[in-house]
């Protein structure tokens, strides 16, 4: 009989919708982890769910955000020409949707000029081994100015750096500072009196320090990156470092006695123990963090002048040319979405690694 009822129940005995619903219902949760939630409501539709059900939520995920998007533009529309700034009216999305076209053409030309250098370096180089003159052939770099989209990746890799570095130093820190009361109390001064401390602040200690430890940098490490990327580390560890701290010190105390009556080892305390229970903690901090990082890393860039989109809206600005203003609109939307898919990102990695956000 239970042979009987097993095999019932065993997902090939199943019928066709109820696995359809089930594998939606497994994918729901990612897909809203990555900013897809509008696709579950048609999914559902798809698979014969209540049509009644499944609009209203359709017109939850979907339509309502996209009819404030669209007040949004609107209002944005209709008010943008009357305000007058020094460089004109104020941009409204036609024109801002304009220059960022303006931007993705001159990215695609520059990148055939780059192709055409290479194209004639490596004619020249090859003429020169066929002459019997290897020794004379050289390997340049193309050394054209970076487009948008290249200091859009520059800008990326200074955050991520950043956003590394703050990682290593503050989930160790926040480790300690829940396992002991005496080191959490020696830190937290420290914590609150340095928490707050603008960028702008920190942007020319980095810089002094960096120039005097840093008088060679290599050549994939410029020194003006290299100051972002701290300048982000300083101002962004603090979320990680306290969501830590906090995870650790409300682990479970079952789960703590259980350590002593085992003998288990600190290091295995904290891997076996510790960390799954507080990875839901550490990730909310590891999200704020980034979050942080990237306000953070645009003032750092225009002060340092770290080529990104920091870099960019500063240049603009002080282009003062009529489509100006337009372009720092560009960056200031782009600066925003980039922000919104860091988070997600964040959150799927969360949901991935954390027990809690999967059940």
């Amino acid at each position: 009989m239970s042979d009987a009822t097993d095999a019932l129940d065993s997902p090939a005995a199943r019928p066709r919708g109820a696995r359809l619903h089930a594998a939606i219902g497994k994918a729901s949760g990612w897909l809203d982890a990555l900013g897809f939630a509008w696709t579950v409501p048609l999914l559902k539709l798809a698979a014969g769910d209540n049509p009644r059900e499944q609009f209203d939520e359709l017109r939850r995920v979907l339509v309502i955000p996209l009819i404030g998007i669209l007040v949004f533009l609107m209002l944005w529309a209709g008010l943008a020409p009357r305000i007058q700034t020094s460089l004109g009216a104020v941009p409204g999305p036609v024109e801002v949707w304009e220059q960022a076209g303006n931007l993705w053409t001159d990215h695609l030309r520059e990148r055939e000029k780059a192709a055409a250098f290479y194209e004639r370096q490596d004619k020249r180089n090859q003429k020169l081994i066929e002459d019997g003159r290897a020794d004379k052939v050289k390997h340049r770099t193309y050394t054209g100015k970076p487009t948008y989209l290249d200091q859009i990746l520059t800008s990326l890799k200074t955050v991520g750096l950043g956003f590394l570095l703050a990682t290593v130093i503050a989930i160790p820190l926040g480790i300690a500072s829940g396992l002991s009361r005496t080191f959490n109390g020696a830190i937290n001064p420290l914590i609150q009196i340095f928490k707050p401390v603008s960028p702008l602040a920190w942007l020319p200690i980095v810089t002094m320090v960096v120039s005097a430890l840093y008088a060679n940098p290599s050549d994939w490490l410029s020194k003006s990156l290299l100051i972002s990327a701290i300048t982000v580390t300083l101002c962004s560890l603090w979320p990680t470092l306290i969501n830590t701290s906090l995870g650790v010190a409300s682990v479970d105390k079952d789960l703590m006695n259980v350590r002593r009556v085992l003998q288990l080892s600190t290091a295995k305390t904290i891997t076996k123990i510790v960390l799954p229970s507080s990875l839901p903690l550490i990730f909310t901090g590891l999200r704020l963090s980034l979050g942080v990082g990237w306000m953070v890393l645009i003032a750092a860039e225009m002060l340092a002048q770290n080529p990104g989109l920091g870099k960019f809206v500063w240049d603009e600005f002080q282009n003062g040319s009529s489509q100006s203003l337009a372009k720092i609109m560009v960056a200031v939307l782009t600066i925003g979405l980039i922000g919104f898919l860091l988070d997600r990102l964040m959150y799927a990695l969360q949901r991935a690694f954390t027990y809690s956000t999967n059940r």
